[in-house]
């Protein structure tokens, strides 16, 4: 049997969900888009909504016990069956894309090892030989899973330590090099010419991406030895990223321009940290990205496996996938995840997709179910009359995801549109082999059909 997670390894599983890839390529990612003063402005606006969002998830994880997984059942409950459908799949997919980021930016960063100019191995992470090591990796961490979730979650305790200390190092050494006045120089960046404003909006994908992971604690609520510790872990680790994620975002405007900054290669933490203590940076950095991403796509993987198994209880994914092993690992949902990553890496490979385009997929995937778990407590609020501040948190988290979807802008949508459409071929699949699963309305039926129709017209808009 499975021990329960304590508060420590649910704030571990959530740090380490949340600290991965993205924390690494932080400095060239903002600096290419950004200014000094804008990433204070939009990092300012990230820490409210996620807050804003974080504290929906804990009211409604009180206000609704009985509602396991969180976010896929709060809009089935809230919208109807295929609202809570479609939310399913956009986070399940989400997931599914966050992990592959994870397999190719952890063979990128061997390869800044490994490579040289004239003898490429792993370059970005989409070489025959790193899907080749992304797929092994794959079906070691596949295989440790079946055998439940306390041995991960003891793993990603110490991997979460792990990652801490060069992040921390890495800290450290920025603040005692740090130049104001190197960092003074183009606060507003006038050199970019382009507004603050739409530096501001252009950063918000990437803040979203790195707090993806979040939820994680209400997602596995039911493992909690204590239903009280998932607050207090969604909150402490909320607050310890958005801490660690400023000053890896700004320090390094005291140590090198915007300019330059922009143009090195991910993970440009190593770059930064050559220029800090010599040769020996690259290795330091790229060790610990591999580290914290390891550890990441463990705690990834448990969610991704769990987002079916919770959609198969609440009757929205097939039944067979609510199925568990012996120790209570949810085998079925396991292999359908894993085997849906093992496909997405064959195309990742066939089409050289690279990490910075798989954020992008990956954030827009979890707009419309972020989006729902604020409706759904206004939606809870108004109905059952319940205090004002939970209405108030509620509209500020609908407020912070309509916002996201302005800044994704028209043409990221139409492509998460696309990515939408296969979840509607798998839930008429679904519904031929067992009609009675997931029930739709006269209403819901003809959603389906001006999606289907609308995803023509973002395939046509997106190829002329």
């Amino acid at each position: 049997m499975n021990k329960k997670l304590n508060l420590i390894a649910l704030t571990s599983l959530v740090l380490n969900s949340m600290l991965g890839a993205g924390v690494f390529s932080l400095p060239q990612n903002m600096a290419m888009i950004a200014s000094p003063l804008a990433l204070i402005i939009g990092w300012s606006i990230t820490g409210i909504g996620i807050i804003f969002l974080a504290l929906s998830l804990l009211l409604l994880n009180k206000l609704e016990p009985n509602l396991q997984g969180g976010i896929f059942s709060y809009a089935k409950n809230g919208f109807g069956n295929l609202i809570g459908f479609y939310s399913t799949w956009g986070y399940w997919l989400c997931a599914v894309i966050a992990n592959i980021s994870y397999l190719v930016i952890v063979f990128s960063a061997i390869g800044i090892l490994i490579d040289t100019p004239n003898h490429i191995i792993f370059g970005c992470g989409n070489t025959w030989i790193s899907i080749l090591g992304a797929s092994i990796l794959l079906w070691i961490i596949h295989f440790l899973l079946l055998k439940g979730t306390q041995t991960a979650s003891n793993i990603n305790i110490i991997t979460t330590l792990c990652k801490l200390i060069p992040l921390t190092i890495f800290i450290v050494l920025t603040c005692i090099v740090f130049n104001f006045k190197l960092f003074s120089i183009d606060l507003l960046g006038l050199q970019t010419k382009i507004s603050i404003f739409k530096q501001v909006k252009d950063t918000m994908l990437i803040t979203l991406w790195v707090f993806i992971g979040l939820e994680g604690a209400v997602i596995l609520s039911n493992k909690a030895k204590n239903s009280k510790d998932v607050g207090k872990a969604t909150l402490l680790a909320v607050l310890i990223a958005l801490f660690i994620y400023l000053l890896i975002s700004l320090l390094p405007f005291g140590i090198m321009s915007r300019l330059d900054l922009s143009k090195i290669k991910n993970p440009s933490m190593a770059s930064i940290m050559t220029v800090l203590i010599g040769k020996w940076g690259d290795i330091f950095i790229s060790l610990g990205l591999i580290i914290s991403v390891c550890g990441s796509y463990l705690s990834w993987t448990i969610m991704a496996a769990e987002v079916p198994w919770i959609a198969a209880k609440n009757k929205i994914f097939p039944k067979i996938l609510s199925k568990q092993n012996d120790y209570q690992a949810p085998s079925y949902a396991l292999w359908f995840t894993n085997i849906s990553m093992q496909i997405c890496l064959i195309l990742i490979w066939i089409t050289k997709i690279n990490y910075n385009k798989l954020l992008t997929i990956a954030s827009e995937m979890i707009l419309v179910p972020y989006f729902l778990v604020g409706a759904y407590l206004v939606n809870i609020s108004c109905r059952k009359k319940i205090n004002k501040f939970n209405l108030f948190i509620g509209i500020g988290s609908c407020i912070y995801s309509i916002w996201l979807l302005y800044a994704a802008g028209f043409i990221n949508l139409l492509l998460s549109l696309i990515l939408y459409t296969p979840g509607l071929i798998f839930l008429l699949l679904i519904k031929t082999i067992n009609p009675k699963i997931l029930f739709l309305n006269k209403i819901e039926k003809l959603l389906c059909f001006i999606l289907f129709i609308t995803f023509f017209y973002a395939l046509y808009f997106l190829f002329n």
